[in-house]
C-alpha cells in the first residue's frame, strides 16, 4: 500500500509513537484519523500538520471504552471518506511486581487488581476493539488494508511487567491469529515490537536505570520514534508482509 493513499486511524496519538506515526503519515500525503484521551495534545497535532501534502484530523478517544471505539471508527471513516487501516498504539504503564517484600517492615505486598486490570483494559482489550471495529467497517465496506499492532520486547517477558508483558504478548499472538482471520478481506496484519525508546513514556526513567539499560544495548543508544516508524512504514508498503512480529530493540535482550 502507498502511504499517500492510506486513510488510517493511528491510537494514543497526541504524543510519543502515536505523534510520530501520524506526521510522517500526513508528510507523505497519507489521511490521518488520530485518537487519544489528550485532547490538548490532539490540537497542537492538528496545528502542526497544517502545511503538510496530507492531513489530520483528530478527534478525542479512550480505547478503554468500547462504546468510544465504534463511534470514533465511525466518525474516522466519514471524515476521511474511507478507512485502509489501523496503527494500534495507545497503551499505558501500571509496572509493579506481582509478589514483592517491603524492604522497610518486611511485609509480603501483591500487584493490586487495579494495575493489572487498567493495562489489560487499555494495551489489550481496547487494542482489540480497535482492531475488530476497524476491520469490521473495512470489510463492510470492502476495503483492502493493514492493521499494525504495538507490542514491545516485554512480550518475552520482563521483571515488574506481569500486566504489560500479558498484553502484548498476546498482540503479538493475535497479530498471527488475526492475519489468518482477515485475509478472506484482504486486510493485512503486522506488529512492531520496540525496545527502549525515548518517548514520554520512558523519559521518567531514573539516570541510574536508563545508563544501566544502555549498557544492555549491543547499539549503545535508546532508540528514536524514526526508528520505530521505519518498521511501521514497512509493514504498511509491503504487501507480502503479514502476520509477523518485528523486533525493533538494538539487539537488547530483557
Amino acid at each position: 500500500m502507498r502511504l499517500e493513499d492510506c486513510k488510517i486511524i493511528v491510537t494514543g496519538a497526541a504524543q510519543g509513537l502515536g505523534r510520530h506515526f501520524s506526521l510522517r503519515l500526513a508528510e507523505a500525503g497519507a489521511k490521518v484519523a488520530a485518537g487519544d484521551v489528550n485532547e490538548e495534545g490532539l490540537n497542537a497535532l492538528v496545528e502542526e500538520s497544517k502545511l503538510l501534502k496530507g492531513s489530520i484530523v483528530a478527534r478525542k478517544l479512550d480505547v478503554g471504552s468500547e462504546a468510544d471505539i465504534g463511534t470514533f471508527v465511525a466518525w474516522a471513516h466519514d471524515a476521511m471518506a474511507g478507512l485502509t487501516g489501523l496503527i494500534n498504539n495507545a497503551g499505558i504503564l501500571r509496572d509493579g511486581l506481582l509478589v514483592k517484600r517491603d524492604k522497610a517492615t518486611g511485609a509480603i505486598a501483591k500487584l493490586s487488581a487495579a494495575q493489572w486490570q487498567a493495562v489489560i483494559d487499555i494495551n489489550l482489550t481496547g487494542a482489540t476493539f480497535m482492531v475488530r471495529d476497524v476491520v469490521a467497517k473495512m470489510a463492510e465496506t470492502s476495503q483492502r488494508g493493514v492493521v499494525v499492532n504495538m507490542s514491545s520486547i516485554a512480550r518475552y517477558g520482563n521483571r515488574g511487567q506481569s500486566n504489560y508483558s500479558a498484553a502484548k504478548s498476546a498482540l503479538a499472538a493475535n497479530t498471527k491469529t488475526w492475519a489468518l482471520e482477515f485475509a478472506p478481506f484482504g486486510i493485512r496484519v503486522g506488529a512492531i515490537a520496540p525496545g527502549m525508546i525515548k518517548t514520554p513514556m520512558t523519559d521518567g526513567m531514573s539516570d541510574k536505570a536508563r545508563e544501566a539499560l544502555v549498557a544492555m544495548i549491543p547499539v549503545a543508544r535508546i532508540g528514536v520514534p524514526e526508528d520505530i516508524w521505519l518498521a511501521a512504514r514497512f509493514i504498511i508498503e509491503c504487501d507480502y508482509f503479514n502476520g509477523r512480529t518485528i523486533d525493533v530493540d538494538g539487539g537488547l535482550s530483557m
